[in-house]
């Protein structure tokens, strides 16, 4: 959920903590974020090659019977994956997902923020509903899709895949969301407005910083004629 459009390095540049990532295609086919955590973050656990894998087909596996009709699989896109999916998109829904919200609950000390500047990060959390776009990923070379997406979503374990169903303009569609992992060790819950404001105005890492990711998601949901007012409200707050 994290992609500023420049500052792309190449497979045999150094990843080191100066050098700046773009989340792009050709970053997520070769594995660059994981090799940057490897290099500047190695204490930090990563999900395996095998888990990564394991939890696609597991998802494909336990996809509800309306879902096996689909061509492909949709994705639910509630921040970047808006602006910046990175894989092949063959269609768009504006819809609602209940049972779940977006919140800026997840602490970064790495990606959008550093041990020294951290930053918050969007999530779904339980309760209420959330406005985003339904995006269908083709089934034509669907598993090579969705490991950039889940390179991209689950390589340190923060979300959890899920089936959910959502309501769009065609009707009910199931798709898949990537909801916070409450036990993880980065899910910090609901912050005062105050603390959420200040690390927003100040996270800053080697994808970019958290004022650039929320400008463009609260840019793209008003280009698609959806109101998130607390986004809108923070970013008023970060401005100022």
């Amino acid at each position: 959920m994290s992609d500023p459009q420049s500052g792309h390095i190449s497979a045999d540049e150094d990843t080191s903590a100066e050098k700046s990532i773009a989340m792009t295609r050709e970053v997520l086919e070769q594995d660059l974020i994981r090799r940057h955590f490897e290099q500047v973050y190695p204490e930090v656990a990563l999900k395996s090659h095998h888990d990564l894998h394991g939890s696609i087909q597991h998802i494909l596996d336990t996809a509800p019977p309306e879902a096996r009709t689909i061509d492909g699989v949709y994705l639910f896109a509630d921040g970047s994956l808006i602006w910046n999916p990175c894989v092949e998109v063959a269609e768009r829904h504006t819809c609602r997902l209940y049972g779940y919200h977006r919140d800026f609950c997840l602490k970064l000390d790495h990606g959008r923020g550093t041990p020294e500047t951290p930053g918050l990060m969007l999530a779904l959390a339980p309760g209420g509903s959330c406005h985003g776009v339904a995006l269908r990923v083709p089934g034509d070379n669907l598993e090579r899709e969705l490991t950039l997406v889940w390179r991209r979503e689950m390589l340190t374990g923060a979300y959890q895949p899920r089936w959910i169903k959502l309501k769009t303009d065609v009707g009910p569609i199931w798709g898949v969301a990537f909801v916070i992992n409450p036990h993880h060790d980065r899910y910090i819950g609901r912050q005062p407005d105050e603390t959420v404001v200040h690390l927003l105005r100040t996270g800053r890492g080697v994808l970019g910083s958290c004022r650039e990711y929320l400008d463009n998601t609260v840019g793209d949901l008003h280009a698609l004629g959806i109101r998130d007012r607390r986004l809108e409200s923070l970013q008023r707050a970060v401005a100022s």
